[in-house]
């Protein structure tokens, strides 16, 4: 135990912001996760909507 003021000070508020920077880099770690996910999600869909388009496109113009 701190046996001065400002010893006291950290002593006393320093659990709390440890725990506040842990929940921030936990927060941000999801955030960042969500975002790639979306954005490979995105890329996936659109190569499937133009595998669908060129199907559709050689399907329509006879192309068997």
């Amino acid at each position: 135990m701190p046996h001065n003021a400002i010893g006291g000070i950290f002593y006393a508020i320093g659990p709390t912001i440890l725990v506040g920077l842990l929940f921030w880099f936990a927060m941000r770690a999801i955030f960042r996760a969500d975002k790639t996910e979306r954005t490979v999600y995105s890329e996936i869909e659109a190569e499937e909507r133009a595998k669908a388009e060129a199907e559709e496109a050689a399907g329509r113009s006879g192309g068997f």
